[in-house]
């Protein structure tokens, strides 16, 4: 028996939602044979939509205690990411939140207006020293 596979996400580094999350091991399996009807009946897949919610996050630095990376600090003004890279170091950060690291990852983002603000009242505490 032929199974098709499903055809592929344009403009997303991610195919799918299979990844498990942190907390949630469910696995997302698209039936195949289904789509195609869908796909008969009502078009093609609708394209995905990227969202972004604000958050207000009490600081804005993240310290890396790493060996890979020449710093130690780093300023992370948003979770997630349209670009797909799938080889990308903070997918996983999703899953802490019971989202997926694939799909999720680029359609889910977070960001964080007061980037800027955080940053510069870290950067002015009297007893922050730069490395």
């Amino acid at each position: 028996m032929f199974c098709a596979m499903p055809e592929r996400i344009h403009g997303r580094g991610a195919q799918s939602g299979k990844v498990p999350t942190r907390f949630n091991l469910a696995e997302r399996v698209i039936d195949a044979d289904w789509r195609d009807h869908v796909e008969n009946l009502d078009g093609p897949p609708i394209k995905l939509r990227t969202t972004v919610t604000e958050e207000r996050p009490k600081s804005i630095l993240t310290f890396n205690r790493s060996p890979d990376v020449p710093f130690d600090r780093s300023v992370n003004a948003y979770r997630g990411c349209e670009h797909g890279c799938i080889y990308c170091f903070a997918r996983p950060t999703h899953a802490y939140h019971d989202l997926s690291p694939g799909l999720d990852f680029e359609t889910r983002l977070f960001a964080k207006p007061n980037a800027a603000g955080l940053l510069r009242a870290t950067l002015a505490k009297k007893g922050y020293r730069p490395k």
